[in-house]
């Protein structure tokens, strides 16, 4: 060996990687697909899986509430607290459509869950005719709890157990004519355990237990959850008022 020659190499040196060639760029773009989709799916799981189980957005559709909320307000609707414990009266809940429940209303077949979720999805459910009247979700308030002797009057008044109920949030009840005859409709129910009775704030306006044609008890299984924050309007955003203790 010369002087001029380089050394002799005897270790083992990383020679660098090949550049990369036309095969291993279309194996990144035969990946990237695959790798979008993921994450676009499993974001979708998580969503509805939320929306399932813990949280969901919903609007005031109709004047049944007012005047405590008003035409399109939006709320969350939470899935947790009945799991732990029962209803409370003054609590404002959503639940499924009556044609979901009442004997009278319900078709022969029932819509199953994949159809109602479809419904309920922004923008899909409202594709013509894709709307079920089973899917639907009403909101009321909670009035009778089991146990107890439920009195409506004409004018929407409420007795519970024969002692007038003090409801701040009525501002508009029935009109009845000179006899106490009107167009709104009365209950005189015991309710069963498992079942509630539920009525709109707006008594002259609104479809609830007073109208039913099976009758004016709704199955707590029906419920969907306890609407407790406005968030939209801004102006009005904030948690909706916890009912009174004496009324629990």
């Amino acid at each position: 060996m010369s002087p001029s020659d380089p050394p002799a190499d005897h270790g083992a040196h990383d020679e660098p990687p090949p550049p990369p060639g036309p095969q291993r760029h279309q194996e990144e773009r035969e990946e990237s697909p695959w790798a979008f989709w993921r994450s676009v799916l499993i974001t979708l799981a998580v969503a509805l899986g939320i929306r399932q189980f813990l949280l969901e957005a919903r609007y005031i559709p109709s004047g049944s509430m007012l005047p405590r909320l008003q035409l399109q307000d939006r709320l969350l609707v939470e899935k947790l607290s009945f799991r732990q414990r029962p209803p409370r009266r003054g609590e404002v809940v959503v639940f499924r459509s009556p044609y979901h429940f009442d004997p009278i209303l319900t078709g022969p077949t029932k819509p199953g869950a994949l159809r109602c979720l479809l419904v309920n999805l922004p923008l899909i459910g409202s594709l013509p005719g894709i709307q079920q009247p089973a899917c639907d979700a009403y909101i009321k308030r909670v009035i009778g709890l089991p146990g107890e002797r439920v009195v409506a009057d004409p004018r929407g008044r409420v007795s519970i157990n024969g002692r007038p109920l003090d409801e701040p949030y009525v501002r508009n009840y029935c009109p009845v004519d000179r006899h106490g005859v009107g167009p709104c409709r009365t209950i005189d129910v015991v309710v069963p355990p498992g079942h509630l009775v539920v009525m709109g704030d707006n008594r002259a306006n609104s479809w609830d237990a007073r109208f039913w044609p099976g009758g004016p008890l709704l199955p707590e299984s029906e419920l969907i959850g306890r609407a407790f924050w406005r968030f939209f309007p801004f102006s009005s955003a904030g948690p909706l008022p916890e009912p009174n203790a004496q009324d629990r």
